[in-house]
């Protein structure tokens, strides 16, 4: 890829890195689509390769204000693209990494003061983080989890800090919004293959959502733990936790139960159970449908689950069961009404169907499939759609097919 290129400051990654300066990353992502070694991208903002190694490597910080002001002139980094205000520490994060207005001056005054001990919380304060955290949430959708961990443990530092400061209700609302943080740095630690941080971050957010007597939320991390054995291939495991989800926490919404049951399905359908898994789909899809009637009830977190989504759910199961076509058929019609929002959910969904593409012997079509996927499960896709074009190739070669080795060395070429 040239350095020319027109949308390189575009690049959802390289937004990211530079609002959050994330040297390091900025550095990386900038020699990924430009093509520049090490060296020659030293040679441009005026550093010795091995200096641009310890940054990139997260061993140096750039603290220079000299240093910082040559990497923004050399690459020519936009203005726009840029933090003018520098959070000072125990301070709230903006939503540098999403669209959209952060505070205005006297609310994020009264956050600073608050955090401070000088006055306690209020609901306007609590309301701006709820906004904040969903920005984030649909902004993780598009550029994948690893820009977006610092900012979330920032703001939930200062959400914990706001304990102190809060009386009553607001009390309640406080642990809860921490619950969801929690919960939110689970599904991304979930996300980049970190199994033990995930499940330390579930139990946190469980247990905060027990405290504050949201059943929602304490069931939706029961929900995303039997994803997580079912991602890890323990059916078993998957069924018993979905199950607890749903026994565990009466009162949860209609999606709330729609999902557990479309988790325990997940898990029968791992273990080769059709009929199980038909039955708990099938109900999971009327509970959705009750839900979609009423999208007010349901959790801010609850925002993806949609027929959609699901029909993308029904091809998992038959892939799992290995009913190729049925696969095929479901995978290819939910990813054509999947909003390019969902960058990193289009990238897994798209492996999958090169997948069950390869296992019915359409090589040309997997591999094609497959190949358009590779940069982006490169960039924003480890290690589950990685792992499953890994799985792709070997089954194409396995099958003896032509087309393995072009995919073989697209994703060598990505290592």
């Amino acid at each position: 890829m040239g350095e020319t290129r027109a949308d390189l400051w575009s690049h959802p990654k390289l937004v990211s890195a530079v609002a959050t300066e994330d040297w390091g990353a900025v550095f990386r992502t900038y020699r990924q689509l430009t093509g520049l070694s090490q060296t020659k991208l030293g040679e441009r903002v005026g550093l010795i390769q091995p200096e641009v190694s310890t940054i990139e490597r997260g061993r140096r910080r750039v603290t220079s204000v000299e240093v910082r002001q040559r990497i923004v002139d050399r690459l020519r980094i936009p203005e726009h693209l840029l933090a003018t205000d520098r959070p000072r520490a125990g301070s709230p994060v903006p939503a540098l990494a999403v669209p959209g207005p952060g505070p205005d001056d006297d609310l994020l005054a009264r956050v600073t003061s608050v955090v401070d001990g000088e006055h306690r919380v209020d609901a306007v304060t609590l309301d701006w983080f709820d906004r904040l955290l969903a920005e984030h949430r649909r902004a993780e959708d598009e550029i994948g989890s690893r820009p977006l961990v610092g900012l979330i443990r920032q703001q939930l530092r200062t959400v914990v800090d706001l304990y102190g400061g809060a009386r009553g209700p607001l009390a309640d609302r406080v642990v809860r919004l921490a619950s969801e943080h929690a919960q939110f740095l689970a599904w991304m630690a979930q996300d980049q293959g970190q199994t033990a941080a995930a499940l330390a971050w579930y139990d946190r957010s469980h247990e905060w959502a027990l405290e504050a007597g949201d059943t929602n939320m304490a069931a939706t991390t029961l929900s995303m733990k039997a994803h997580m054995a079912w991602s890890g291939g323990r059916g078993d495991r998957c069924v018993r936790l979905a199950e607890a989800a749903r026994w565990s926490a009466p009162g949860t919404s209609l999606g709330v139960q729609g999902m557990a049951a479309q988790m325990a399905a997940r898990g029968h359908a791992l273990n080769g159970d059709a009929d199980d898994a038909e039955r708990l789909l099938d109900e999971a899809q009327e509970l959705i449908g009750r839900a979609a009637q009423h999208p007010e009830d349901e959790p801010p977190w609850m925002y993806f689950y949609g027929e959609t989504w699901f029909t993308l759910q029904r091809g998992m199961a038959a892939l799992h069961l290995r009913d190729w076509k049925v696969a095929i058929t479901r995978l290819t019609v939910g990813l054509a009404a999947l909003s390019d929002d969902y960058r990193r959910d289009k990238t897994w969904y798209r492996a999958c169907l090169a997948h069950a593409l390869a296992e019915a012997g359409e090589a040309a079509q997997a591999a094609s499939v497959a190949l358009a996927a590779v940069p982006d499960a490169a960039d924003i896709g480890r290690p589950h759609s990685w792992n499953e074009l890994h799985t792709v190739a070997a089954v194409l070669m396995r099958r003896g097919a032509k087309e393995a080795r072009e995919l073989v060395a697209a994703l060598r070429a990505y290592d």
